[in-house]
This record gives C-alpha cells, sequence and structure tokens, in this order.
C-alpha cells in the first residue's frame, strides 16, 4: 500500500519548563495522521531556528542537540526502509510501534473466529439460536479445511485476509466443497462478521469485504396448495406419531411461526386482541421483532386437542411439538402417506401460511408482514411474486372494469 511520510521537529511553547526552556517534539505525518514524539531535549526559545527544525549557531549544545536530532529523523527513514523491504503495512500506528520498539500483538485469524463462536454458544438461548450458532460452527470449519488446502497453514494473521483470500475462499466453497451459490454467500457472510469485527476494533485498518460482490440468488418458495393442506387435515392416522407431527405442521401453516418460535410458545403467549379475541403474541428469535398473529379456527382446535397432553402441561408448552430434526424426518413419511410431491420440511409451513393462506386469500401484504415479524416489506413481497394465481384473480377484476369502458371503434 502506498504511504507519505513527512518529518518535523518543532518546540511547544505550551509545555515550556519551569526555567524556561521549551521541550523539543519530532512530528512523523503518515498519510496524514501525525505521530508526535518527545525528544526528551530543552531548548531556549531565541535559539529555537523554526524553519530549519534545528538549534542556532554552533554552540557545543547547539552541535550536540542537533545531531541527536538528525539520529532521530535517520532512524525515521530507516524505519520506514526496513517495512518497505519486509512488506510491512505503513500507517501511523505500525510504524510507531516499530520505531519505539514495541512489538506489536499478532492477532489470528482463527483465534478469533473460535473466540466468536465461544461466546455466540454461551448465548445460545437468550441472543441466538443453536441453528445460528451451528452455523458460525460450520464457517469456521470451512475457513480452517480453507487455510490448509491453500496455504497449508492452520493459522494466518487478521491483517492478511484481503480481498483476494475472500474471493479464493468463495471459489473453494463452490468448487472443492460443492457449495451452491446461496450456501457459499451464507458462509462468507458469516466469516465476513469476524472480519468486520476486527475492523471496528481497529484490528485492520480497511474493511476487505467493501469489494466483494457476492450475491444471494432469489429461489422459488416451495408451499402446499389448498388441496395439498385438506389433504392433511382429512387424513386419518393410525400411528400416533404421525398424527401430533401434522397436527404441529398445520398449526405452523395457520399461524406462520417458525419452529423455534412454535417450540418457545407458552400458554401466557395467547392474549386478548384489540378485537376481544385471542391472538398469538410473541417475539421471533431470529430477528427479535414482535410477532402478533390472530388465532384461526384450526390453530385453535390444535391448542384445544393438546392442552392436557404431559409436555405442555410439565414443560408449560402451548403445544407439544418434537425436536425439528425429527418433524421434519417425519414430515418426509407424512408428503408419502398424503401423496404429496414435495419435499416438506417445517419451514414449508411458514411459507404456506404467507402464500395460500394468506396473499392468496385477499390479506394485505403489509398486515402478513406484520404477523411473520419481518424487518422490511421487501422481505415479505419475495412470497407475493410467487403468486401467478392471484396476479390472475388481480387481472380478472381489472378486465371486467374496462371491458364496459374501452371498446375499439370499427371504422
Amino acid at each position: 500500500m502506498k504511504h507519505k511520510m513527512s518529518i518535523l521537529f518543532y518546540v511547544k511553547s505550551s509545555k515550556a519548563s519551569k526555567n524556561g526552556l521549551l521541550p523539543i517534539y519530532q512530528r512523523i505525518t503518515i498519510n496524514g495522521t501525525r505521530i508526535e514524539l518527545s525528544t526528551s531535549k530543552f531548548v531556549e526559545k531565541t535559539k529555537w531556528n523554526t524553519a530549519a527544525g534545528k538549534i542556532k549557531g554552533n554552540s557545543e549544545e547547539a552541535r550536540l542537540i542537533n545531531s541527536y536530532l538528525d539520529i532521530l529523523n535517520a532512524k525515521a527513514y530507516e524505519t520506514e526502509k526496513w517495512m518497505v523491504n519486509n512488506n510491512q503495512e505503513i500507517n501511523a500506528q505500525t510504524f510507531k510501534n516499530k520505531f519505539l520498539g514495541v512489538e506489536e500483538r499478532q492477532r489470528k485469524l482463527m483465534v478469533i473466529f473460535e473466540d466468536h463462536n465461544k461466546r455466540m454458544k454461551e448465548l445460545v438461548g437468550k441472543e441466538f439460536s443453536i441453528n445460528t450458532y451451528k452455523k458460525y460452527e460450520t464457517a469456521l470449519s470451512h475457513t480452517k479445511e480453507f487455510l490448509k488446502h491453500q496455504y497449508n497453514l492452520n493459522d494466518i494473521s487478521i491483517k492478511q485476509v484481503d480481498i483476494a483470500f475472500i474471493n479464493d475462499f468463495d471459489f473453494y466453497l463452490r468448487n472443492t466443497k460443492n457449495c451452491n451459490n446461496n450456501s457459499t454467500i451464507k458462509y462468507i457472510r458469516n466469516f465476513g462478521k469476524i472480519v468486520k469485527q476486527c475492523y471496528v476494533n481497529g484490528w485492520i485498518e480497511k474493511d476487505p469485504f467493501l469489494n466483494y460482490k457476492g450475491k444471494v440468488k432469489e429461489i422459488e418458495r416451495t408451499y402446499l396448495s389448498e388441496d395439498e393442506i385438506e389433504s392433511l387435515l382429512n387424513k386419518e392416522f393410525k400411528i400416533k406419531r404421525l398424527e401430533l407431527v401434522r397436527d404441529m405442521f398445520i398449526f405452523s401453516c395457520f399461524t406462520g411461526l417458525a419452529y423455534i418460535d412454535v417450540f418457545n410458545l407458552t400458554k401466557s403467549n395467547v392474549v386478548i386482541g384489540i378485537d376481544g379475541e385471542k391472538w398469538i403474541s410473541t417475539h421471533r428469535q431470529k430477528t427479535e421483532t414482535a410477532s402478533k398473529i390472530p388465532i384461526l379456527p384450526v390453530t385453535q382446535m390444535i391448542i384445544d386437542k393438546y392442552e392436557n397432553h404431559p409436555l405442555c402441561i410439565n414443560e408449560n408448552r402451548l403445544i407439544p411439538i418434537l425436536s425439528n430434526q425429527k418433524m421434519n424426518a417425519y414430515l418426509k413419511e407424512l408428503a408419502d402417506i398424503c401423496e404429496i410431491d414435495k419435499e416438506l420440511t417445517f419451514h414449508i409451513a411458514r411459507h404456506t401460511f404467507a402464500t395460500t393462506v394468506t396473499l392468496t386469500n385477499g390479506v394485505p401484504i403489509e398486515s402478513v408482514s406484520k404477523m411473520l415479524g419481518h424487518k422490511n416489506l421487501r422481505t415479505t413481497q419475495h412470497y407475493a411474486k410467487v403468486l401467478d394465481r392471484k396476479v390472475s384473480e388481480d387481472m380478472k377484476i381489472l378486465k371486467e372494469k374496462f371491458s364496459n369502458k374501452l371498446k375499439l371503434k370499427s371504422s
């Protein structure tokens, strides 16, 4: 990186000694940032040559002090030369440390990443979900493997992370780890959070992610149609386990709550809303935003059905949902039984609420966004884009509106 350095010797009148002598300071300016260092030398005000930055005359005192200032001047340029020859980053702080002989603490990327994840683990259930923590652990693992693959190293200085490093890591995830575009971007973003923290802490001078161009591609969201929802609702199960999984999935279809938010529900989350009816009032763990959803008849039926379930009584749960892993495993079995040709996961229920249950039935997108707990409307608009049926119905109304008003005149 290019730099500009200048050196100046000056006296400070504001720090005159009791006998009137002025202290001589050395000012080294690098890229506009000043380093001011005391030389521990003093001079009478009348003997100082401001323009030359030296003591006037040829007295013994003048020769000794001026010679010492020349040594400090030469030392500054020698320090600069050494840093250039050794490919050291030159800024005010690194130069000052080298000039004064202060050993700069080497901050290592993997040490910082591991410390971040350790702190995150301790906050699981308070500020982060277990799934968020696991994603950062996976990103850490990929970063370690990349360092070994690309550089045969276990760790590097955080200052060695630049845009070339990031682009190489991106390529490694796509090519060697066979990650798709969106997975690659998410791992890079998790890694990027660590680097940005280093920048905020002042451990690196520049954020290398400023020039990174990775972008998540919009994917078509899977959701259930009305017929598929009815197929699930009307199916009778001989196995109680599958019946419970069906009910938990339907509960999410009609509330729009993500798995972790359903899991965290207690009876105290059921409140009386502004309309005098029952609502679910909670906060999304992922975004910490409020989510308030009127309880529909199907939702209330499920709450009532499991009111006396042991999990609901003993653990103060609103409904007895299983672990996310078990839910997703059983949902695949459920899809086969109900002849639903889609790979069901619990999160598809949230998509179904946003599309089939609400937007398709004319619920305004602003209301849907609020119930989903989205921070901005753009997130909700992704659901609206897939609703060709809704577009068709809206356009039919427009056609009818104009069919009687606008007609081409024939000649």
